[in-house]
């Protein structure tokens, strides 16, 4: 009996949003100064019961939060989570050395996430498509979600005769869902091949998606998915990077194009569709560097059809292994990047001894951020006040973008 356990004092929250107790014991789902008990498996408190809660705990407002691993943190006050996304940033930081100023925190409101990554398996009954259950390979079922886009829960039915379709026995399939302008974009990953019979069972399902890609090939489209990107409109490739939610986005835009200000001549890196590009290209010329060549391709091809611009120059290359050095940089007085999770540490040294004059830095990681402002630091340049963006509501995942000058 729970009675019988000993009870355990929350110290702090882990990174992926767990309390952690002496030990260490991680227990989900709870906060810190909480007194918890429960049986101990692993490590770990699967299913705590609280003693003592925090002043900081809510009711989760989401019916499915109980066993849905899409969120961990809504059992604590948006305060609380605003708060402790802003001090996972400050400490990353601190650990690099470098004292930051937190300019605040943006917050995407519930149910505007754009994009999703959600799994479908085919049962005896039907078809189930959710969120795993945490450390669980059984899927919750998702139709009240607090996060995704309403246009997302209208589609769960059609991505659950879509999974009969689809899973190979015994397999889960993958479904990247994007809302857009004109219609859900559907990204299957992990079918069973791709033929005429699944073609012709395929096309009663083709109205509920604007696209539908079966591993990696565009097998219907009922017209062409596109996003609004500043005054561009740009039709990803399947299953493109975009920002979680247009919150978010608006919020990494307007502290990039703030950045940028007096720029006249910008180079773009990790560009990717043209998130930051065609709001730069506003400002001044831009360059636009990205290793994925369809994306760069999507963007180009909006780029002809987008008016008040100044001109936009693309380039496929990928800046891992053969980043932009001093001669590509030069012609450049303003840099945006915006890397993927691993951050651009290779990318980062080039331009932390170019002559460029502000750096505009998206990053989605403050960890590999931080190493990546030492590296600019080290050099001379100055990092501005950083804005924390949390587009994954109620989750462990911290954006931020800042500003860096030459001192």
């Amino acid at each position: 009996m729970t009675g019988d356990l000993p009870a355990h004092t929350i110290l702090r929250l882990g990174h992926q949003g767990d309390g952690i107790a002496d030990g260490p014991l991680h227990v989900p789902r709870s906060l810190p100064g909480e007194i918890v008990t429960g049986e101990i498996a692993e490590g770990r408190i699967p299913a705590p019961r609280i003693v003592t809660p925090s002043a900081d705990r809510v009711a989760a407002p989401c019916p499915h939060y109980r066993r849905c691993g899409g969120c961990s943190l809504q059992h604590a006050s948006d305060a609380f989570v605003a708060g402790w996304k802003a001090a996972l940033v400050r400490d990353a930081l601190a650990r690099a050395g470098i004292e930051a100023r937190i300019a605040g925190v943006e917050t995407s409101p519930p149910n505007t996430r754009r994009r999703a990554a959600l799994s479908g398996r085919k049962t005896k009954k039907g078809a189930e498509v959710g969120f795993h259950v945490p450390r669980s390979p059984q899927i919750v079922a998702i139709p009240d979600c607090r996060v995704l886009d309403p246009r997302i829960l209208r589609a769960l039915g059609a991505l659950e005769r879509l999974t009969r379709l689809a899973a190979p026995r015994g397999a889960e399939v993958t479904l990247h869902v994007t809302a857009t302008d004109t219609g859900i974009d559907l990204s299957v990953e992990g079918a069973k091949p791709f033929d005429r019979d699944v073609m012709l069972a395929l096309a009663p399902l083709a109205p509920a998606f604007a696209r539908i890609s079966w591993n990696g090939e565009t097998a219907l489209q009922q017209s062409p998915p596109r996003v609004t990107l500043g005054p561009a409109q740009v039709t990803p490739p399947p299953g493109a990077f975009l920002q979680a939610t247009p919150q978010g986005e608006a919020a990494l835009v307007a502290a990039v194009t703030q950045a940028l200000a007096g720029a006249s001549r910008i180079v773009d890196l990790f560009a990717g569709c043209g998130t930051f590009t065609f709001p730069a290209a506003r400002i001044a010329p831009v360059h636009a560097v990205e290793g994925e060549r369809a994306a760069l391709g999507a963007l180009a091809a909006a780029a002809r059809h987008a008016p008040g611009l100044k001109a936009i120059t693309t380039e496929t290359r990928d800046l891992f292994r053969n980043p932009l050095g001093a001669d590509d940089l030069a012609p450049f007085d303003a840099a945006i990047i915006d890397p993927p999770r691993a951050g651009a540490a290779a990318q980062v040294e080039r331009l932390a001894a170019s002559p460029l004059r502000t750096i505009a830095f998206v990053s989605c990681n403050p960890a590999t951020f931080a190493r990546d402002a030492a590296t600019l630091a080290s050099a001379g340049w100055r990092m501005g006040p950083v804005t924390v963006v949390d587009q994954f509501r109620w989750s462990s995942h911290v954006e931020l973008v800042a500003t860096f000058h030459r001192t």
